[in-house]
């Protein structure tokens, strides 16, 4: 989620940065990367750190390139659409030959007396507890036979996770706040509810047409679902609370962005910008709410409203131990949550040892029986970092389960200028690490102190400050692995190679991993495409971005099964508002020839995010979230989906051709 707006009550702002380390930031990387490569060449220097294949020292990532050289070229058009033009329209535009259709709205009823949506949005709390909760975002299909190794694609369950609230929007006239407290003990709730995930069961008709069916796997998981804790960190002092004095459990999951899935057929949620919702009037923060960002203020005010449901956001020391109060209750946030689909009474999961920041996502590297399982996740903040983690023990195909997350080792990426990059473990018992830690005066007591600390140990490990590190994707076919970098404006210093301070325009970032089973420690890096306007842009091949193309702030990644990369944008502000890139959108990019199309623009206001399909790719699902951002009651910016005069709601939607075959 990338927005303008600060962290302030009902805003809906990322945390502010919070990396006062001195680790290399990766444009200082890329610069001096660049200034290498002047040396040897200056007719090579523009073109090297931009993703084009070039030979020897001068190609960033030379392994990545070789292997895209290895694709077969099909003479078939693997982007058989027409570019859809930039456009401000209230709407969904796609190619001719493809529809559109919205599907499972901000309050679709799907469990318990399935309540309907009010167009008033008068709905309870209870009500909002049965429904689709707000701003849908990263989300995946499971083939109803999925458990079983089956690939159905008329039938499964669409999980969807909501990211966050606009408040004024979720009640009839705003929320209630007097003199800076909440007051109304139902609209508090409601917004508890409003977030989290939805699980929905869905079937399509033999005319195409999706509806939801009524049940007992529909579920929703909210801010307010009991949930255990797992790993390293499991049971830790630093996780002990009033409601769990043991720090084993704790109550919800918030600011859910991105996803991933599991090989043995789970879902996974990931706790993003998280740390705005608690307050602490503390003068002196512990290490592990200052480096994340804890407040004296939080975004919605929870605190301020009396019982203890609510009173857990306050992570105020006001008690003479940790079983008195919640000043440990922000360490229970910040994980990636495993859920269960297909078993409505399965608990959800915290898996520590994947760490604690700003999860905008996990993904895996190609799944292989008897070698370790290793899996990706940027922290979606301005200069913080991305991780890899690989687990102790191996996979087995029917056997292994959420336990593969709960032991293994923890790394942060550091890119090297020639264009080689390590992972750095984040392991109490590396020597490495031990000495890093001893270099920088601090401490820590056990591992599961080192996860809780996660963005600390990656600070003193010495990982490469990114631009904002947001979804992530594996290409199928020879496992390289993309991150999009949204945008900076943290960024002051630039270069002839990086003229962008602060750089608003974003890249992606794709590596390639030395080790067969990925599970190494050296990888070879390089950019595969510069965001921007026309003249300020760079395609895979070296060229400028044109009107077929040009896009703004990177941030959802896809790859589909014939290894097409599906990249959506994620503007705010005035870049949204004025400017040469329109409403945001969705492009598709073909890595074996660089070329890359628009394929989807979104409503006014609205972010395009989250996508998953069919297994049979004649259906994709496609997330619009708050459409018509900043809106008030009775003042909308945008009418979609529902029209003039109704309140806009995040909705996903859903794509197919009109001839009924493969999307491409």
């Amino acid at each position: 989620m990338s927005t303008d707006n600060d962290n302030i009550l009902f805003g809906n702002g990322d945390e502010l940065p919070s990396n006062r380390s001195g680790n290399t930031h990766i444009q200082d990387v890329i610069n001096l990367g660049r200034r290498q490569v002047l040396a040897g060449g200056a007719s090579l220097g523009a073109l090297a750190f931009l993703g084009a294949t070039l030979p020897g020292a001068v190609q960033a990532a030379g392994q990545s390139a070789e292997r895209l050289k290895d694709f077969p070229l099909k003479r078939r058009n693997r982007l058989p659409f027409s570019a859809v033009p930039v456009t401000r329209h209230d709407g969904i535009s796609v190619p001719p030959g493809y529809t559109a259709t919205t599907f499972i709205p901000w309050g679709t009823p799907i469990s318990g007396r399935y309540p309907a949506y009010l167009e008033d949005a008068s709905n309870s709390a209870e009500d909002q507890a049965h429904q689709t909760g707000m701003h849908h975002d990263g989300m995946h299909f499971f083939p109803i036979n999925a458990k079983y190794g089956g690939h159905q694609s008329d039938h499964g369950l669409l999980v969807v996770n909501h990211e966050y609230i606009d408040a004024p929007l979720l009640h009839p006239n705003g929320p209630t706040v007097v003199d800076g407290k909440r007051t109304v003990v139902d609209e508090v709730r409601k917004e508890i509810n409003a977030h989290g995930v939805s699980v929905v069961e869905i079937r399509r008709g033999v005319r195409g047409d999706w509806s939801v069916l009524p049940s007992a796997r529909n579920r929703r998981i909210t801010g307010a679902t009991p949930m255990r804790i797992e790993g390293p960190a499991k049971g830790h002092a630093l996780l002990r609370t009033r409601y769990s004095p043991s720090g084993t459990s704790t109550r919800g999951t918030l600011n859910n962005c991105a996803n991933g899935f599991t090989p043995w057929g789970t879902y996974l949620t990931c706790e993003e910008n998280w740390a705005g919702y608690f307050a602490s009037q503390d003068s002196e923060l512990p290490r592990e709410l200052s480096r994340y960002g804890v407040r004296d203020t939080s975004r919605y005010a929870w605190e301020t409203i009396a019982g203890d449901e609510f009173q857990r956001f306050d992570a105020t020391r006001r008690g003479t131990d940790t079983q008195s109060d919640y000043r440990n209750e922000p360490n229970t946030f910040g994980w990636i949550v495993e859920i269960d689909p297909f078993d409505p009474d399965a608990m959800p999961v915290k898996r520590t040892a994947l760490g604690r920041f700003a999860h905008e996502g996990l993904v895996f590297a190609p799944v292989k029986p008897g070698r370790p399982l290793v899996c990706y996740s940027g922290d979606d903040s301005q200069n913080e970092y991305i991780y890899k983690y690989v687990s102790r023990d191996r996979y087995r195909p029917l056997r292994s389960d959420g336990r593969l997350l709960d032991a293994g080792t923890l790394y942060v990426a550091r890119f090297n200028a020639d264009g080689s990059g390590d992972w750095l473990a984040l392991d109490i018992d590396d020597p490495a690490f031990q000495q890093a830690c001893a270099a920088a005066g601090v401490s820590f007591a056990d591992q599961g102190e080192v996860l809780i600390n996660t963005r600390l140990a990656a600070d003193i490990a010495g990982a490469t400050r990114m631009d904002r590190p947001e979804w992530g994707a594996v290409h199928p076919d020879n496992g390289d692995v993309y991150f999009t970098l949204t945008n900076n404006s943290a960024r002051s210093e630039a270069d002839a190679a990086n003229p962008r301070a602060p750089n608003p325009y974003g890249h992606i970032i794709r590596w390639s991993e030395e080790s067969r089973d990925y599970a190494g420690t050296r990888f070879r890096w390089n950019i595969y495409l510069m965001a921007g306007p026309q003249g300020d842009s760079r395609t895979p091949k070296g060229r400028t971005l044109d009107d077929s193309n040009i896009l703004a702030s990177p941030d959802g990644l896809w790859f589909d099964d014939e290894g097409r990369l599906w990249i959506q944008t994620d503007m705010s502000g005035s870049q949204l508002k004025s400017g040469p890139f329109g409403n945001n959108q969705m492009l598709v990019s073909d890595p074996r020839t660089g070329e890359t199309k628009r394929f989807l623009v979104g409503p006014l206001g609205a972010e395009v995010t989250g996508i998953t399909a069919t297994p049979d790719f004649r259906t994709l699902f496609v997330n619009i979230q708050h459409p018509g951002e900043g809106s008030t009651p009775g003042n909308y910016s945008s009418s979609w989906p529902d029209g003039p005069g109704l309140r806009p709601r995040s909705a996903t939607v859903i794509i197919s051709r009109k001839d009924g075959k493969r999307l491409m």
